[in-house]
Parts: C-alpha cells; structure tokens; sequence
C-alpha cells in the first residue's frame, strides 16, 4: 500500500486533481486547490486504499495509520497554533467521507469534532462567544451519536423539540398548536439561549448514556478513531448501496477521508455558509448560481429548515436595497472573492465546478470544489457552450455528456423540486415519468382511457393479451419481470414510462399491497393501494411515489442537435431501430435511426380484427384451414409493411418472421375464454384443449422460431408474401426500399436452406405478378449458443446475422430473464455478476459468443454484416464491446436511438476507431 496520508495546506498539497482514484474527488479537489492558492482550511487525507484495507482487516484500520493520522494531526497543529485537545487554543476538525464519485448525501459527516465539556468552555472563551461554543458542542453530540454510537436520532431530536418549546415560552410564542416543522420555523437554533443550550448538552449526554451505558467519549482522539471508522463504515451503508447500484459506482473502489481544520460560519452575522455552481445545474446557464445562509454551518442550508437566500442581487427578488439578501448585497468583498474564485476553478479544472465555501467574519474559505452534478438537459448545454467558449474540444463535448442522461431530454421527467411521497422501488425499464390512476386489467386501462382519464397499469406480469391496455395507459408498473420482460421491451417501444420488477409490491383480488422499508431495507409497514387511486412512475429510476408528482416536460434543444451532428461524424456503429408500426418507425427516424434492426411481426396481430383470424388459424385442424385464416391476415401485414417501407425510404428495414410459441395468442383465463367462444361460436373446451395441446413446459425453448416454419410452413409463405407485395407497392411509387427478412432462432443451415427457399419461392411468385423486383437479403438471428458454434454453416446461407442478446442471454446463462429479477439482485451484491446481464452484456460469456460468431460468420462469408437486436443495443457500456467487436450496427427502442447514437460516437473515440470508414449495410 502506498503512503496512507495525504497532507495540505499552507499553500502545499502533497496530492492533486489527477489522483481522484486515491485521494477521492473531494480530497484530490481540495490539494488542487491549495496548489492554486484558493484559501482552504489545512487537512489531510486517508486514502481509498487504507479504506479498502480496512475491510479485508474486518473493518480495523491497518497497523501504522493511527500514528501516520497523529502525525498529520501534528502537522495541522503546528501550521494553526491550535491544538486537539486544548482548551486554550483549541483545534476542531470535521471528518468528513469523499468517493472518487460524488455520492451528494449517502456517505457520512462530523463537523466540530474536538469539543468536550472544558473545551467547550475555552472555545467560548476564545470566541467572546458563549452561545457559538455551546451551540457547535450540542451539534458535535447530536452527529456523533447517531454516526457513530448508533443512537437513534429522533430521541435528540425529541429533546431539542422540549428545548425549543421552553425558548418558546421564553419568548411569548405559543407552541400548542405547531407541529414540530413550524415550531423550528417559529424557534430556529439561533434563538436558543446558552442557558437552553446547556440543559440540551446535559440531556443529550444522559440519552447516550442510557442508550449505550457509556458517557460521551470527552477524549479528542478517542472521538477522531471513531469517526474515521465511521466514514468508512459509511461506504456499505445501505442509502450508498442503493446508490452505488443506481450510478453504476464499483463498491471495490472504497471511500477517502478528509479530516479538515474547522472554519465556522455561524459565529455571527459577519459569518456564513452556502453551496455555488459556476454554471446552472438545471439548465446549464453560464450564470452564478447559488445559495447562503448567514450565521449557519453547512449542514443547515441543506437541512431546508431556514430558507436560503440567493448569491447575487440578480436572484434576489427584493424590492430594495434593505430587503435584498444576497450575498453580493450582504457581504460584497466575500461575494466578489467568491466570484474570481468560481470563475478561476472553472477555467483550471474546464468543467462546471460544485462548490461549498463558509464566511468566517469575512474571511472565505473554499471547503469543497469538485465537478457539478446536472441535469441530461444542462449537461448538453453545458458541453455544447464550453466548446464554443474554446474552453474544450467537440470530441470532449462528446464524451462529457452521460449517454443514458439524454433519457431525460426525450421523455417527461420528475420535477426534482416537488414534494413527493416514496411508495416503492423496481426497475428502470422504461424511462419518463407519468401520473395515473391505478388500474389492474388491460379492458379497464383502456375503459377509462377511453374516458379522458390517464391510468397506469399495475399488473404483476404483462403479457401479450395486455397490450390495448399498454397502448391506453400513461405508465406501467409490474411486480414481477426484469429490463427486458415483455412489459419493459414493449413500454420502451412505446416510449411509456414503465417500472418493473417492483418486488415490493402485491397485486392481487383488484388491489395493491405495498411493503414500506426503512433506510437499512427491513420492512415497516403496508400500504394498500385500490384502483382508482393516484400513483407517479419514475421510469428512469424505477421509482414510485404515491400520489400527483409534477413533470417537467420533454423539449429538445439545438445544442442537443449540435451535439449529435459532432456525435455522428465521429462515430463507426451505425444505429437503427426496433420498430414494428409505421408510427414507431416514424419516430424512430426522426430521432435519427438509420433503419430497422428488428420489426417483429407478432406485434402486428393483436389488434381486434386480427387477432380473430390469428386464433382461427391456430385453431384450425389442417392445412387448409390455415391458410384460409392466414389470407385474412395478409392484407393487415401488408399494410403495415408499406407503412414502415414509406416511413424508412431508403433506409434497411430488418423484419423478422414470427417467433414465439402460438399458445401466447390464445386467452387462458376463463373469462377471456367464454368471451372468445361466443366471438368465434367454439366450445369452451375446444379453446381449452387447444391450450393444452400447445402449452409447453418450457416454452421459450420449445415450438417457436423457425420451427413454426418446419411443421406449418404456410405461416411463413404468407409473411415473405406480404412482406414482398409492400416492398412492390412502394417501389411503384418510386420509393426506394430495402426489405431484409430474418429468420429466427435458427441452429443449423438445414433449418435455413428451408426457410431461404420458401422466402425465395414466394418472392418469385410475387415478383411474376407484380412485374417487378426489389432486391431483398436473407439472414437469420443469432439467439442460441449452437449457433455461434456454427456460424460458419448458418453463413453459407445468410447474408446478415443479427445477434438476439436477450434470447442470447438466456440461452447462455440458463437464466429466465422473466423470472431472474427473484435472484439476479443478490447475484449482483454478491459480486457474482457486476450488473444484470440483462441490462448490460455479459462480455466474457454472451460476448464471447459474438465474437465467436462473427469470427466463423465473416470466415465463410467475407463481408457478413452484422449487427444487434436486444435490448443491449440501447445500453452505453454494450455499445462500447459492440464497438470494439467490430459489429456493423446496433438496434434498439426508439427512444433509446440518441443515446445509442452517443454512446457509439463515445465508444468510436475510446477504440481510437472515429477516424475508419463508416459501417455500410
């Protein structure tokens, strides 16, 4: 392990702003900026590795730190003229965690650590100020309690209440009315007498003496190895878990932590604290953006009890001079200071910077610099105007805006300032936020639609059958189901917001049951939730609130369209989309698709009038039979064909032949069943003796794909045929068209030499009695293990593989991705998987699989294109292996096309790969 102990100060940093991974963002922040000469309190470091080591030890700090921190202490001592543990020069320090990613809240802090009972009383004696001393030393208890010892905060809390009503009737207010809230707002901190303060220390050390059988530790280096254990206890807290998960942050890289000289910026009106970004988080408006509060620690401008005021006048909204409250009004030299100060940090670190600083009698002192976390809508802007400023590249634009943030500009989003009431947590299978009323079944989301009203669907799985109901509905919510269920890959298609995988919740005899957890993941309480009833989904997330959340609405801006004009010329991969109506592919097009990568025909057959003829045909007892059904379906395929033709003019469109098993179009409750018996004029038990004939135990792996074309072959025929006369028709009108037909969970060129020479029979058919030919390419997917061992066979006879991730996955995990969400949660805390294989690619198995596949495909077959289908090919860090294997294209849900489009442009310059020739089809 290198050296523990990072010391700066007095103008010398012994690290720096590129040693994040050590040092952790704030830490390697604040050597920065002591090298630049910005005023910040000394401190030192313990790095992300003792941290580690602490850990592998059974959370003990390693041999020789404790001396190594004493000596650092030494050093802070000699260079303030204070000391830890003095009462005369007494030297308090906050010990606060730092990650090499900003983890805003989920980690721990304690400030105004040192203090004890004589301690408490030379501060005062040094500060001319009794009230300051007791007020820092009850906050120093309050923190250290609850961190540290583990005892529960509300019991202080309860105390500082009773404390609060006595200062209350100390000053004529009547508290027998308020709530806690408003007797705070009536009887803030300041208003506590050192007197009032005095008894709340006394009370406070009796809570922790009850709760532990132990007195307050009075020992400054007692405290100080409690705190430091502490911040890293806080790395496997249960909020940074949850964290960790949703951002993707490795809990291997561990935590920093930072132990500073205290500055304080509550020791009167000439002090204070506040919170600065060099540009607007929000919006990404290159203006000063801020807020302060005078006489505070930095804890109370985030706690929201006192308002904030602005940081300049601009923001201030007073009516005059007197009532202007801004700290350029305020405290003008601190504000101006501040300002150069902002602006140098920007123009040095070239990122918008988050900044904390506390006023301590005028004196600024910087406390935090690291780079701001934003918006996806600012985060555009931000990197589109800091190339024009000159500040960084359009290749460095590229790269600084996250992918899957762009989610944010394409969909409506929670408004993060709204109050909201957290119900549950799944899935973020489908990103946007939307407002509904709880509905349980597909005809009564459609119902109420139909009504004007806007519901979401709360199932515990979604199926086919669902899908009316998944049109009508705003957002959709399922108990059960991953990221690539069928609830997820259709919302996704849709551009509806969808959480999924919600195992929190219980659906059952038209109701809801909702367990509530606490912050450790121990279940509370049960809600129930009826139909009716409102609910907010936060599909980016996965989170659901109870109740009306307002959104903040979809709007594209033109630095996003210059973004990805920088974006596409720079990027190898093309992207496409699946899309299996014209309106989705017009959408997917206007987002910028570069054709279909997947059209599945299945979902062309539930709509009313065609499911019927559907389920004639697979009712039906032969061949014959079949085909009368299958005629009249051919006229709505065809349609829809010349629908997407027309939408995609003269750009590829990928359909694949119909793929799962026929069971999934029959109804199989038996409401559902009475009502298709009297539709169709069949017994009841006819339907369910077909059901029963069809059901299959393994059904995924069982009589669907290609097999459907081995033993019922006219399924096939007459797809290729409606398929073929779309292509025809709008060829006729002199639009250019590229139809390419996929063939399904294929495993051995026999299977293929079949089917090519059914497409091919019927498309000479078809060209004959339309006087014309379209060129048309074959190929199949690649979905099984067997077919990447063979892909050199399954070449000599397709002209493009398109790799089926999601099946692909599956089939190589021998994981249902249906049922998975029960366990790949654990696996994923176990370290077993680093994320759902689901959501991002196995690369060492399925990725090996692809690679393999392309290897013996483009063996047999020089120039095979390749390309992907799955869910994967909207997921950034898939993208980045689709890049470097080489593939042609990705294909994914249309709203998923930007972010592709991005994320690809982003794989293009970390292979080096943005300057080669573009993929052609």
């Amino acid at each position: 392990m290198r050296k523990s102990i990072y010391f700066f100060g007095g103008g010398q940093a012994d690290g720096d702003a590129q040693q994040k991974e050590l040092l952790g963002g704030k830490g390697a922040g604040l050597a920065e900026m002591t090298r630049l000469g910005i005023p910040v309190p000394p401190g030192f470091t313990v790095t992300t590795e003792v941290c580690n080591a602490y850990y592998a030890a059974g959370r003990a700090l390693p041999a020789g730190v404790e001396d190594e921190i004493k000596a650092s202490i030494g050093r802070l001592e000699s260079l303030l003229g204070a000391r830890l543990g003095s009462a005369e020069a007494p030297l308090l320090v906050s010990v606060r965690s730092g990650a090499r990613a900003s983890m805003p809240g989920m980690m721990d802090t304690i400030l105004n650590l040192g203090l004890n009972d004589e301690i408490a009383r030379g501060l005062a004696r040094r500060t001319g100020s009794e009230r300051f001393a007791l007020d820092a030393y009850r906050r120093f208890i309050l923190a250290y309690a609850d961190i540290v010892l583990g005892v529960p905060r509300d019991r202080f809390e309860e105390a500082l209440g009773r404390a609060r009503k006595q200062a209350a009737a100390r000053l004529g207010v009547d508290a027998t009315r308020l709530n806690a809230a408003e007797l705070e707002r009536k009887v803030p901190d300041s208003l506590l007498d050192p007197e009032s303060l005095a008894a709340l220390i006394q009370r406070q050390k009796d809570i922790v003496l009850g709760a532990t059988g132990r007195p307050f530790p009075d020992d400054p280096y007692a405290q100080l190895w409690g705190a430091i254990r502490a911040v890293f206890d806080s790395w496997k807290n249960h909020r940074a878990e949850v964290y960790r998960k949703m951002h993707d942050i490795p809990e291997a890289w561990g935590t920093a932590c930072n132990v500073q000289a205290m500055v304080f910026g509550n020791l009167g009106d000439d002090s204070g604290t506040g919170v600065a970004f060099t540009r607007d988080p929000s919006t990404g408006e290159r203006r000063f953006y801020g807020e302060w509060l005078p006489n505070a620690q930095g804890e109370d401008v985030v706690a929201g009890v006192r308002t904030p005021h602005p940081l300049s006048r601009s923001g201030s909204g007073g009516a005059n001079e007197e009532d202007d409250c801004s700290l350029e009004a305020k405290m003008p030299e601190a504000y101006a200071e501040l300002v150069e100060v902002q602006g140098k940090l920007e123009q040095h670190f070239r990122d918008m910077q988050d900044l904390e600083f506390t006023i301590q009698q005028k004196k600024l002192f910087l406390l935090q610099c690291r780079t701001g976390k934003r918006t996806g809508r600012a985060a555009v802007r931000i990197a589109v105007e800091m190339a024009k400023e000159g500040l960084i590249s359009e290749r460095e634009a590229i790269l600084r805006v996250d992918p899957g943030s762009i989610d944010q500009l394409l969909h409506p989003s929670i408004d993060g300032s709204a109050p909201k009431r957290l119900l549950a947590r799944g899935l973020p299978a489908s990103p946007g936020a939307a407002t509904g009323q709880v509905v349980f079944s597909a005809d009564e989301a459609e119902r109420r639609a139909g009504q004007g009203k806007a519901v979401i669907l709360v199932r515990s799985e979604t199926s086919p059958e669902d899908i009316h109901g998944m049109k009508a509905a705003r957002g959709i919510l399922t108990a059960r189901g991953g990221m690539t269920s069928h609830a997820a890959v259709v919302a996704r298609g849709m551009g509806k917001s969808c959480v999924a995988g919600c195992s929190a919740i219980s659906v059952s005899q038209g109701q809801m049951a909702v367990t509530i957890y606490d912050d450790h993941g121990h279940p509370t309480d049960t809600i129930t939730v009826k139909a009716g009833d409102v609910i907010t989904l936060d599909g980016g997330t996965g989170t659901v609130y109870l109740g009306a959340v307002p959104t903040v609405p979809a709007a594209l801006s033109g630095e996003f369209e210059e973004l990805m004009v920088w974006a596409d010329a720079v990027r190898r991969l093309r992207v496409r989309s699946n899309a299996d109506t014209p309106h989705d592919a017009r959408t997917a097009r206007n987002f910028g698709a570069e054709g279909i990568g997947l059209c599945r025909t299945e979902h062309m057959f539930f709509d009313e009038e065609r499911i019927q003829a559907v389920r004639e045909m697979i009712l039906a007892d032969g061949e014959a039979g079949r085909r009368r059904a299958l005629a009249k379906l051919l006229p709505f395929q065809r349609s829809d064909f010349v629908g997407v033709f027309r939408e995609m003019a003269g750009l590829p469109v990928t359909i694949r032949l119909l793929d799962p098993p026929l069971h999934e179009f029959l109804p199989q409750d038996e409401a559902q069943l009475q009502q298709l018996s009297r539709a169709m004029g069949v017994p009841v038990k006819e339907l369910q003796r077909k059901n029963e004939e069809l059901a299959e135990y393994n059904p995924m792996l069982g009589h669907r794909g290609c097999r459907l074309a081995i033993t019922s072959p006219e399924i096939y025929e007459m797809q290729a045929r409606a398929i073929l006369e779309a292509a025809c028709e709008v060829a006729a009108a002199g639009i250019e068209v590229e139809p390419e037909i996929m063939i399904p969970l294929s495993m051995t060129r026999r299977e293929l030499a079949i089917t090519r020479a059914l497409v091919e029979g019927v498309a000479e058919k078809v060209f004959a009695e339309k006087g014309r030919r379209v060129d048309v390419r074959f190929g199949t997917m690649i979905e099984l293990p067997r077919a990447a061992i063979v892909a050199g066979e399954l070449a000599e006879e397709a002209e493009f593989f398109s790799f089926g991730t999601n099946d692909l996955t599956q089939t190589a995990l021998g994981i249902s991705r249906d049922d998975a969400g029960r366990f790949l949660g654990a696996y994923v805390e176990a370290g077993i998987f680093t994320k759902d294989p689901f959501q991002s690619l196995d690369v060492a198995g399925v990725g090996a699989l692809v690679e393999m596949g392309r290897d013996r495909g483009r063996a047999a077959r020089p120039g095979l294109t390749l390309g992907i289908c799955g869910e994967h090919g909207g997921d950034p860090s898939s993208i980045a292996f689709f890049e470097r294997a080489g593939l042609d294209y990705v294909s994914c849900s249309p709203f998923r096309v930007p972010v592709a489009r991005l994320a690809a442009a982003q794989a293009a310059l970390a292979a080096g790969s943005s300057r080669g020739p573009r993929a052609t089809d």
